[in-house]
């Protein structure tokens, strides 16, 4: 419905009428920031762009910049000692973006938007950082440009395709031994301190933690993917990061298992991933999706296998439970490594035992160090497990209580991904990787490495239980039960 407004020498202005709300202080009633892009100003309107302030109902636009002295003149006539401006154009109440929900369900109240970037601006598929220098050190005021909430569009990932590697051909087969050599040789030309920080780049990367660029921002609606998996639209995220866990963990293990030297060869071998994973830990490189990855190839069965104290001491003495109480709890595989571990790196396997366990066992169950500043890359793998419907490992009467506390933690990691922005660039400034080694570090390359180019294709499940097929072999080849 609309009306006239009379004005003098015949000239009409239409303006819409819409019923007046006692109050426009409700979501439904929330205007847009800034102007819409459809602006219909006058022919003779000044080009400088207006940016209008917040406007609640039908208050008039208040506008920064000052209108034209002319524009004033003309809009007033003191004749009929009336004052006749030309009405405002009222905005949209309605969302400028609408996204196609599949599941045909109505737009709800979490669906307003204030503000959305323009859609040109997101590409559909995966923009990787604009350069390869030094991309994690960019400046954080781009990324804090603009703290608004936009609606997502478009699901997002941050790993990068896994196409081309410079130690794998385009064609590779799975555990290719030359690769593996080469591999093995890679590592041990770095120290701990410094494949750490290399890790910590890379699971940086695959977190949406650093390296997000603005259309990627634009597209989940969020600043960092350590919000975004806590978000419904995250679930490409997070199989990515389970993904990724249990590739490393499997990677770390067959380290071990491949050893096929001396007894003393793989020895040394967990004495470096131990090693590794104090320098991922709370208060030095501070990654912990790294030290969990690390810690889950020490404890797996074909590399650990630790039994149950109450199997351990089943039909022992009560003078051989009493011995055994001072050492090290009961190992069921590789039990001649882990022995010459603690012979000939007796510090190593003290600090996995004393420090590096319990610490694992705090941070599985919601309760480890997470601060901003100590951790550079918060624990995430127990509440992505969660939000993907998986059951958290532990007593059945403790599930409720490790639910909430895991849950808490999530929505702490959420509100503190500035502080952990920060945190993580700070250990990597002046950092310089290595290619190769960065490269090797990947989740796609992990992959390729593991399962080659063909097997890389199939289910996740079948994947994971070939694997650990073939590790469990690899183990009974080593040290054969008896």
């Amino acid at each position: 419905m609309e009306r006239t407004l009379p004005a003098s020498r015949g000239t009409t202005a239409p303006y819409p009428v819409r019923a007046r709300k006692r109050s426009d202080s409700q979501p439904a009633g929330l205007e847009h920031m800034g102007l819409s892009g459809e602006d219909h100003s006058g022919p003779g309107a000044s080009p400088v762009p207006t940016c209008a302030l917040p406007r609640m109902g039908s208050d008039p636009v208040l506008l920064k910049t000052p209108a034209s002295l002319g524009s004033v003149v003309d809009g007033l006539r003191a004749s009929d000692g009336q004052l006749h401006a030309k009405a405002p154009n009222k905005p949209p109440r309605t969302p400028s973006l609408v996204l196609h929900d599949a599941s045909g369900r109505p737009p709800t109240y979490c669906e307003l938007v204030p503000r959305v970037p323009s859609a040109q601006e997101t590409p559909t598929g995966h923009s990787g950082p604009e350069t390869e220098a030094s991309w994690w050190e960019a400046n954080e005021e781009e990324e804090e440009e603009d703290r608004s909430f936009a609606r997502p569009k478009a699901e997002v990932f941050f790993c990068p395709p896994n196409n081309l590697f410079c130690l794998l051909g385009p064609q590779n087969r799975p555990l290719e031994p030359k690769v593996l050599s080469t591999l093995r040789d890679l590592f041990l030309e770095h120290h701990p301190g410094s494949t750490a920080l290399h890790l910590l780049l890379v699971d940086c990367q695959a977190t949406g933690l650093l390296g997000v660029t603005k259309a990627q921002r634009g597209a989940m609606g969020v600043t960092s993917g350590l919000e975004l998996l806590t978000l419904p639209h995250g679930h490409r995220l997070r199989l990515e990061l389970l993904e990724r866990h249990e590739a490393l963990a499997l990677a770390g293990a067959l380290a071990v298992l491949g050893c096929s030297g001396p007894l003393e060869e793989r020895a040394a071998t967990l004495r470096g991933l131990v090693e590794l994973a104090l320098a991922l830990r709370p208060g030095a490189a501070g990654d912990l999706p790294g030290l969990a990855a690390v810690m889950g190839a020490l404890l797996m069965p074909q590399v650990r296998g630790e039994q149950k104290w109450e199997e351990a001491v089943r039909g022992v003495g009560k003078r051989e439970e009493e011995a055994c109480s001072g050492l090290l709890p009961q190992v069921s595989r590789l039990e001649r490594t882990w022995r010459q571990l603690r012979r000939s790196h007796t510090q190593a396997a003290l600090a996995f035992e004393q420090e590096l366990k319990p610490l694992m066992r705090a941070l599985d169950e919601g309760a480890g160090p997470c601060a901003p500043g100590e951790v550079a890359l918060p624990h995430v793998v127990p509440a992505v497990r969660l939000l993907e419907g998986q059951e958290l490992p532990g007593p059945l009467d403790e599930s409720c209580e490790r639910l909430l506390r895991t849950l808490h933690r999530a929505r702490l990691v959420a509100r503190d991904a500035p502080q952990f922005r920060e945190a993580a660039a700070r250990r990597l400034r002046g950092f310089q990787p290595n290619p190769q080694l960065r490269e090797a570090l990947t989740t796609g390359f992990v992959q390729r490495l593991l399962w080659g180019s063909q097997g890389v294709g199939a289910p996740h499940a079948t994947r994971l239980e070939k694997f650990q097929r073939v590790l469990s072999a690899l183990s009974q080849r080593l040290e054969p039960d008896v």
